[in-house]
């Protein structure tokens, strides 16, 4: 099979279309274009950890770990590619650890549990070459688990998570607004509801039925 030409132009402008696509929530074609991006310029480690980004979001997590798996072939920091080779160890690190510990203490199911370190994945992922400092691992966990229990309209309150991890109210809230901005996360969020029934799957059929009346509507 033939390999592409090396072309760092169009693969910047496909990278671009890819981060448009993936601030616009359009998964498939801002894979399609980072795929193109790697494709076109493989030695750009920036344009792997957009795939990866993207493939994160989506749920395909066996494709999220190939694309990092080339971002760090490329990746020539290696403070920060030692950040992503964690990833692919199968030990804890320290906020996984006090999570689920700390969430097993309050009688948590697994799955709640298991949402709560798949958004640690995604948010590592996505925060990219960003420097993350964790100098309170105890905090993350905690904002994590806030986090998990608004998407599922958890009726504990901020302060009373703040209590179960020992941390500061102030310190949690700016935690847990830094993974919503990040993650784009709102109420009832696929990605990290545990529940059978979500409500969006109701808006989601309003929005079909209100299309189809529209659509009656303007027919001639």
């Amino acid at each position: 099979m033939a390999t592409k030409k090396k072309d760092p132009r169009l693969a910047a402008t496909k990278n671009k279309e890819g981060l448009a696509h993936f601030a616009n929530w359009n998964l498939d074609q801002a894979i399609a274009a980072f795929n193109q991006a790697t494709a076109h310029d493989p030695d750009n480690p920036e344009y792997h950890l957009n795939l990866a980004r993207a493939c994160a979001r989506s749920g395909d997590y066996q494709q999220t770990m190939s694309a990092l798996g080339n971002y760090l072939r490329t990746e020539t920091d290696e403070k920060v590619a030692e950040r992503f080779e964690r990833m692919f160890s199968s030990a804890l690190d320290e906020v996984e650890t006090i999570l689920i510990e700390t969430m097993r203490q309050h009688n948590m199911n697994v799955p709640f549990i298991g949402k709560a370190i798949q958004m640690w994945l995604e948010y590592r992922i996505t925060v990219g070459r960003t420097q993350l400092r964790i100098p309170k691992p105890e905090l993350w966990a905690a904002a994590l688990t806030h986090a998990v229990g608004k998407v599922n309209f958890w009726e504990r309150k901020l302060a009373e998570v703040a209590e179960m991890y020992g941390v500061n109210d102030r310190s949690l809230r700016e935690k847990y607004q830094e993974l919503v901005a990040t993650l784009d996360i709102m109420p009832a969020d696929y990605r990290y509801f545990v529940g059978e029934k979500n409500p969006l799957d109701k808006l989601v059929e309003a929005a079909k039925v209100l299309e189809e009346l529209d659509r009656r509507f303007q027919e001639e």
